[in-house]
């Protein structure tokens, strides 16, 4: 896994607003924390750099357990061509109400796909508990939940806190900030365990949520069993074509420090 920080990243689909676009976030703990805590994270948790997904040594720098993972991968042949086949089988996702096992946001917002990882592994799981009242994620996650996806989409266009927060954090890290009118083609997508024990993979460039398995009592979202059937699919699908792409970088939410 390619551990250096590959800047601004986004990336659009073919659905996205052509009326409203974000300045590409960077892929920067300190940026991302500050970022969530400002829209009503808890500090009790910040995001942490995962240098490695095999090595128990650098493994051991991430502090547990692990709520949630951002994952910022290459929108390679491979991965589209993987993306479609898949997509093609399933139906768009309606599911609404309190009911839902996880909270999914389609992605209509140009370069807004860190936003939306953000949003989608600080408002499931357990990590939905460590959100203030009053708060632009608790505001967002009360409005959100009657509604159809279509209309969380909008809610999300309309929101001036997350945008606010968003344009501030887009001005921070390490590097130059893209344009908004800019195609990025590195792309995030979060992973969560819910509180039923599942896996699920989340991305509002898809057709919905993705439920990639069960895991056990005790397993975080960087055990062995939730790093095979997450984030490790993508980084395979790339070495079996040979010469695939390799620029990722991972993110783990868990205990501040």
């Amino acid at each position: 896994m390619d551990s250096t920080n590959p800047g601004n990243v986004s990336h659009d689909s073919g659905e996205v607003s052509k009326a409203i676009r974000f300045v590409p976030l960077e892929n920067n703990p300190e940026v991302m924390s500050s970022l969530v805590h400002k829209l009503g994270l808890s500090s009790e948790l910040s995001w942490h750099d995962v240098y490695s997904l095999d090595d128990p040594s650098l493994l051991a720098f991430v502090p547990r357990p692990a709520h949630a993972l951002l994952l910022v991968f290459p929108v390679s042949s491979a991965y589209e061509k993987a993306r479609m086949e898949e997509d093609s089988s399933l139906p768009d996702y309606a599911g609404t109400g309190t009911e839902e096992e996880v909270l999914w946001f389609k992605q209509t917002i140009g370069n807004a796909c860190g936003l939306m990882g953000l949003i989608h592994a600080t408002c499931n799981g357990m990590t939905r508990d460590l959100i203030a009242p009053s708060t632009p994620l608790s505001h967002l996650i009360t409005k959100a939940i009657p509604l159809d996806p279509p209309s969380r989409a909008k809610l999300i266009e309309s929101s001036n806190d997350l945008a606010t927060a968003h344009a501030s954090a887009a001005a921070e890290g390490d590097t130059i900030a893209p344009a908004p009118e800019d195609r990025i083609d590195l792309h995030y997508v979060a992973f969560v365990k819910s509180a039923n024990g599942n896996l699920w993979e989340l991305d509002g460039r898809r057709k919905g949520p993705l439920n990639r398995g069960k895991l056990e009592d005790g397993e975080d979202i960087l055990s062995e069993k939730a790093v095979e059937i997450g984030p490790k699919r993508f980084l395979k699908r790339e070495e079996e074509v040979g010469g695939g792409e390799m620029r990722f970088s991972i993110l783990a939410l868990g205990p501040g420090f």
